[in-house]
């Protein structure tokens, strides 16, 4: 037989020159592989007489045991060498000081919201809340509009389907902040039964809305701030006060002409729009909001008195006065996700 111990030492040799896996298996198979020479060995076996064959079959399989522990040595040595290769190249300096975070900011229609908040809650306001799915009562019947009035169509509004895929009846996406005012009403008008005299409601309702529609002015949602106040004596001079101040204080001038126009709303009388015209530059009038007096049907829906209690009430939408403040002239960009373009409001 061939010298078993050269034939290690060669195995070794081979095993120690190889530096990537490839060249590695080939080395192996020259050894351990089908006609590998320690294969071959154990093959010749068969021809030895019984002793002859028990010591060289424990000297053969010796030296394989010692050439597989070399080469589970060499595979684990190329892994460590291409690890540590890797790790130098990706390695990082840690006295570098870090790249940083960009700056966020806040959406340029939540700075308007945050804004409108802080100067009605200066002159007395609270912040109220309610559902974004509203029934039909609260959203329409409560405020006074007719059964036939065409906000009430789908093509206006977006009810809701029922788990069955229907149409659930009296389902839908508010149309407008105006239902909290009225389960704001019936709350207060809870909260102080049994009192001889009711304490007057200041409240804004500013959410999110939506309505089917879509252009450069409009969007399928978009946000709303309502207010309403009810007390003893409150009139449409108080109203014409509240909002005249509100709008030179937000636009920061008193270079500001407010107008109000009559107009048609189901849940206020008489009501009126609400146009504004800069008085630089050429003057132009722009609609911004609506507002009134509250009809009396709806105080008699909250259970309050119409014959001893008077309010009145109003909507701005603030992505529109969002637009004017910052000089935006489509809607859209406000919800598109665009970084460049909110950026501009960091």
């Amino acid at each position: 037989m061939q010298d078993i111990d050269r034939i290690v030492q060669e195995a070794r040799a081979a095993f120690a020159a190889t530096d990537n896996p490839d060249a590695l298996e080939q080395a192996k198979a020259r050894y351990l592989g089908k006609s590998g020479r320690i294969t071959v060995l154990l093959k010749e076996l068969g021809r030895l007489a019984a002793e002859e064959k028990r010591k060289a079959g424990a000297a053969i399989n010796q030296a394989k045991a010692a050439v597989e522990a070399a080469l589970t040595g060499r595979r684990e040595a190329i892994k460590q060498a291409a690890l540590s290769a890797r790790l130098a190249e990706e390695a990082l300096d840690v006295t570098l000081p870090g790249r940083g975070e960009a700056q966020g900011g806040l959406h340029p229609v939540t700075r308007t919201l945050e804004r409108i908040e802080r100067l009605f809650a200066s002159i007395g306001f609270t912040v109220a809340d309610g559902p974004e799915i509203e029934t039909d009562f609260y959203n329409f019947t409560a405020l006074n509009t007719p059964e036939d009035h065409p906000a009430r169509s789908m093509h206006d509004t977006f009810y809701l389907l029922d788990e069955g895929g229907r149409l659930a009846e009296g389902v839908l996406l508010r149309t407008h902040t105006s239902p909290i005012q009225a389960r704001y009403m019936q709350a207060h008008v809870a909260k102080y039964a049994g009192q001889e005299t009711m304490p007057e409601i200041r409240i804004i309702a500013p959410g999110r809305v939506y309505r089917v529609d879509s252009d450069a002015t409009h969007s399928p949602m978009f946000h709303q701030v309502e207010g309403l106040w009810v007390g003893e004596n409150v009139s449409f001079a108080d109203l014409k006060g509240v909002i005249a101040d509100f709008l030179r204080r937000f636009f920061e001038t008193d270079d500001l002409k407010v107008r109000f126009r009559p107009s048609f709303f189901p849940f206020t009388e008489p009501s009126a729009e609400i146009d504004v015209a800069f008085t630089h530059g050429a003057q132009r009038w722009l609609e911004i909001a609506g507002c009134g007096m509250v009809h009396p049907n709806v105080l008699t829906h909250a259970g309050i008195d119409p014959e001893r209690y008077t309010g009145f009430a109003f909507g701005f939408g603030p992505d529109r006065l969002a637009m004017l403040r910052y000089g935006v002239n489509d809607l859209r960009l406000f919800f598109e996700g665009d970084l460049r373009f909110l950026r501009q409001f960091v």
